[in-house]
């Protein structure tokens, strides 16, 4: 059964699951009903993709995200876009949070401004049936402006075919174009997908948005939130893409008060990945070694950041995995704290140890650090997940009875079978 709710006047009596958001600024509480808090989007992320799409000329009408889940998103794209929204949810319960969580926003941020709550609502229904939510609500015909979709995907899965979202792409096209506006540019619409989709896959997703809407303009877009991993992938099309600009990364920083790094540029999708060409060489004493950070890297944009540092010649000895590594000549000039988030860790190597790294080599390690004046070491090698903090403990505790005065951290060499001392800039 379709039901409206709106965010006005609707209770939230009955609702559970009401948790914190520790990403916003104002502390939100927002109800995630069915156990749907690891799906929602934390606050910070929907509010700094709002912001972005300030940037574009969306034109007149409301804003639509028909797998709505727990409100989050549309209602910070409400927030910063001033405009009344439209959510739909299959689950009802959802679909009554995702009310709450809207006025929770509206009142909490200090919105006078009535008339886009009592212009918003959330329905509990189908979301791939356009005409009969349009028809519910007594809208005319191509009244959406933006459409989100955040599909649901397999839990605890590795990879899923498109086939497997619920709602499919296919379906909700089909089902909401002739209520969406468009022009030249394509419909304007953001795509919110599983950061597990192959190439293949987005390639996949690229074919069904030309059968609806030939020559959209299209832009992926890759977010994190750090520990080098890509938290979202994203396809922003239509109005909010930009025309020669296929790719986008987004870093959001801890501190919520910090606006997000931004890069744009890169190549098209292709059907392989288009890594660098890693080079097999030995990196010798004095020359500088830095782990960039991987989520930049899976993006297929870490050269044309690096491009930008004025770094001068590097090559790849290592592209894929947990750190890629670049080995360099020129020292990195970080600019800014939100840019060094990108670099890991970045320093000269000082020494080569042929020593396998154990429990029982772990005192010849100690006496090399001392050589070189280390009072504090990371590693920054791959190991025994039981072994790796019972090593790092033992250099911290040798390490802190000394003196010494530099910081360094230690990295397995991709092009052998040593270990890099480096000495942290």
């Amino acid at each position: 059964m379709t039901r409206i709710f709106h965010p006005l006047s609707e209770s939230s009596e009955g609702l559970f699951e009401n948790n914190p958001d520790k990403t916003s600024i104002e502390q939100f509480k927002f109800f995630h009903a069915d156990e749907g808090k690891p799906l929602a989007t934390p606050w910070q992320v929907a509010l700094s993709r709002a912001i972005m799409l300030r940037d574009y000329q969306i034109p007149e009408g409301v804003i639509l995200d028909c797998a709505c889940g727990s409100g989050i998103q549309i209602a910070a794209y409400s927030e910063i876009l001033k405009r009344p929204i439209i959510g739909v949810e299959l689950n009802e319960s959802r679909a009554r949070a995702s009310a709450v969580n809207f006025r929770t926003v509206f009142t909490e941020r200090g919105d006078n401004s009535l008339e886009r709550i009592k212009n918003s609502v959330f329905v509990a229904g189908d979301g791939r049936d356009g005409s009969a939510i349009m028809s519910l609500l007594k809208l005319e015909s191509e009244s959406v402006a933006f459409l989100h979709l955040d599909p649901a995907r397999p839990r605890n899965s590795r990879a899923h075919a498109l086939s497997e979202m619920a709602p499919r792409l296919d379906e909700v096209f089909a089902g909401w174009k002739p209520h969406i506006k468009s022009d030249d540019a394509g419909p304007a619409i953001l795509l919110d997908l599983s950061p597990r989709l192959s190439r293949n896959q987005m390639l996949e997703v690229e074919d069904l948005v030309e059968n609806f809407w030939p020559n959209t303009n299209k832009t992926w877009t890759w977010t994190s939130r750090g520990r080098g991993r890509v938290d979202r992938l994203a396809l922003w099309l239509g109005a909010i893409a930009e025309p020669t600009l296929p790719r986008r990364f987004v870093r959001i920083p801890p501190d919520p008060t910090m606006p997000p790094f931004i890069l744009l540029g890169g190549k098209p999708i292709a059907h392989q990945a288009e890594p660098s060409e890693e080079q097999f060489i030995q990196p010798q004493r004095g020359s500088y070694v830095s782990i960039i950070d991987a989520a930049l890297v899976e993006s297929g944009m870490a050269d044309d950041w690096l491009g930008d540092l004025s770094l001068g010649s590097y090559v790849w000895a290592q592209y894929h995995g947990r750190r890629p590594v670049i080995y360099h000549q020129e020292h990195i000039k970080q600019q800014s704290s939100l840019t060094s988030n990108l670099i890991v860790a970045t320093g000269r190597v000082v020494d080569l140890i042929n020593e396998e790294l154990t429990l029982e080599t772990a005192d010849k390690f100690v006496e090399i650090f001392l050589q070189h004046d280390i009072a504090k070491l990371t590693i920054r090698a791959s190991l025994n997940p039981n072994l790796q903090p019972k090593l790092q403990g033992s250099f911290d505790r040798q390490l802190a009875r000394r003196h010494g005065s530099r910081e360094a951290f230690l990295l397995h060499n991709p092009n052998g079978e040593n270990y890099l001392l480096c000495i942290k800039n």
